[in-house]
């Protein structure tokens, strides 16, 4: 049996923060704002799964409310995502996300991103996709005012 999920999540950029996408710190003169580390795509990624489930979404796993989680490295989050459907019976099969945002260009970090994502959810590279768009200027994402990141995941009963 098959599950598909999709997950969605948006963060503020500001001076002064790193920019963390897909568990790999891009160089840039602004970082996401958030509870956590901030990473959209992580976060993207792991709403995806438990969407896949019908488990909720990220907030209510890992509430921005605790502060266990404060500044958490969204790698552990989506470990903790991944053991959760893997403790239910499911696999991922694969991945298919796009980060929505001006800059940085993250073409020189999706192959990073990539080993990284892969390694916890246990998948070939070949398995995560990861693609970025801009909005050529346009509304807060083209004023580099926040990040939006979007995730397809698709699951499989073992």
């Amino acid at each position: 049996m098959y599950r598909i999920g999709q997950g969605t999540d948006f963060h503020q950029l500001a001076e002064g923060r790193e920019l963390w996408l897909g568990g790999v710190l891009i160089p840039h003169t602004k970082g996401a704002v958030g509870h956590s580390d901030a990473d959209v795509l992580l976060h993207a990624i792991c709403d995806a799964m438990l969407g896949a489930l019908a488990l909720g979404d990220i907030g209510k796993h890992f509430p921005d409310t605790d502060a266990t989680y404060k500044g958490i490295d969204s790698k552990v989050l989506l470990q903790r995502v991944y053991a959760l459907i893997h403790d239910k019976g499911y696999s991922v099969v694969n991945v298919d996300s796009t980060l929505l945002l001006q800059a940085p260009k993250i073409s020189p970090y999706v192959e990073q991103m990539q080993v990284a994502i892969s390694s916890i959810l246990k998948l070939s590279i070949h398995d995560v996709s990861i693609k970025a768009t801009t909005t050529e200027t346009l509304s807060f994402i083209g004023r580099e005012e926040g990040v939006v990141a979007t995730a397809n995941v698709l699951l499989q009963k073992f």
